[in-house]
């Protein structure tokens, strides 16, 4: 198990909510900055598959994206955070923190902080089956920096 500091213990506050789509889920999430609103749409996902506050902080994964675009960024980002969730060690992250965010080479490196899912503690929410390009939208503008995703369920 790693150590962790007070400060990686920290949980966000929630800007994200869920929005009615047919046959899946819409995700929306905001945050003072893009790299704020990734974030937060990432922890979205993962609140969707449980009930995100008992999932405690005790560890933490690094992964890295790299996209085409900015779309496609955010894409491979919830998608390798998917992925580290359906394959073992099944991690399921609480908060995402990005550590690097390159928006010309379109590359991010997140950590999520979190721990193993356990079907013991972790209720069983809704499967995340895949990430859609379907109605994603990226918004990053002085006032709004804003995001919506629609997941396969």
């Amino acid at each position: 198990m790693t150590d962790l500091t007070e400060e990686e213990k920290q949980i966000p506050v929630e800007k994200y909510e869920y929005l009615d789509h047919t046959a899946d889920v819409q995700l929306h999430a905001w945050g003072d900055s893009l790299e704020e609103a990734f974030e937060q749409c990432t922890q979205a996902m993962f609140g969707y598959m449980t009930e995100i506050d008992k999932v405690q902080i005790l560890e933490k994964h690094e992964i890295e994206a790299q996209g085409e675009d900015i779309q496609s960024l955010l894409f491979h980002l919830l998608d390798e955070f998917l992925f580290l969730f359906s394959a073992e060690p099944y991690f399921i992250a609480r908060k995402v923190k990005i550590k690097e965010f390159d928006r010309v080479n379109f590359r991010i490196v997140a950590t999520g902080y979190g721990e193993i899912f356990d079907l013991k503690k972790h209720p069983q929410g809704t499967e995340v089956k895949a990430i859609t390009y379907s109605n994603m939208q990226v918004h990053d503008k002085p006032n709004l920096h804003e995001v919506y995703v629609i997941i396969d369920i």
